[in-house]
C-alpha cells in the first residue's frame, strides 16, 4: 500500500513539474491606433486618386476596429463590409481574395463562406509585422475586388517599415 501511495505522489509531482514548466502565458503584437489610421488613410488616399469612393477600415490583430474611414460618397454598405473584410482577413491570417478562390462552391471548406462576419471576396489583406499578424485591413467600394486590393496594399506599404522596426 506504501508502494502506491509513494508511486501516486511521485507520478502527481511528475504532472505538476511538467505544467509549471510549460509556458502559461502568451505574448502577441497588435497595430496601434496611430498606425491603423496611418494606414486607413493611405488607402483611402490612393482609392480616390483612382477616383473610387471607398470605406476602409483597421482592425487590431484579434479582428477589433480601430479606424474606419468612409469617403462621403461611397455606399453605405461599405463600411460594414470593409470591416468585415478587415476581420476575415486577420481571422484567417490570408487575403480575402485569396479565400474566396479556396472557398467557391463544391470547395471542401465552401462552408467557411455561411460563417458571421467573412467576406470571402477581394479587397482584405492581413498586416503583418515581423512574420506575425498585427492586424487587418478592408477596403470595400472600388469597382471590384482589384481595386480594393490595390487600395488596400498601398494602406500596408505606409506602415509596414515602421512596425517591422518596432
Amino acid at each position: 500500500m506504501a508502494i502506491k501511495t509513494t508511486a501516486v505522489v511521485f507520478v502527481a509531482f511528475a504532472i505538476a513539474g511538467v505544467a509549471s514548466a510549460q509556458k502559461m502565458l502568451v505574448t502577441t503584437s497588435s497595430m496601434t491606433t496611430g498606425a491603423a489610421l496611418t494606414a486607413a488613410q493611405a488607402a483611402l488616399a490612393a482609392c480616390q486618386k483612382n477616383g473610387h469612393t471607398v470605406a476602409v477600415a483597421v482592425v487590431d490583430r484579434a479582428g477589433i476596429p480601430l479606424a474606419l474611414l468612409r469617403d462621403n460618397l461611397a455606399g453605405a454598405h461599405t463600411t460594414r463590409t470593409a470591416t468585415d473584410k478587415a476581420w476575415t482577413a486577420a481571422s484567417f491570417r490570408m487575403d480575402t481574395a485569396d479565400l474566396a478562390d479556396s472557398t467557391q462552391a463544391g470547395k471542401p471548406s465552401s462552408g467557411i463562406r455561411a460563417l458571421p462576419n467573412v467576406i470571402a471576396i477581394g479587397g482584405g489583406m492581413p498586416i503583418r509585422a515581423k512574420g506575425s499578424i498585427v492586424g487587418g485591413i478592408g477596403v470595400s467600394g472600388a469597382p471590384g475586388g482589384d481595386a480594393d486590393d490595390a487600395c488596400a496594399r498601398a494602406g500596408i506599404r505606409a506602415v509596414s517599415d515602421a512596425l517591422e522596426l518596432e
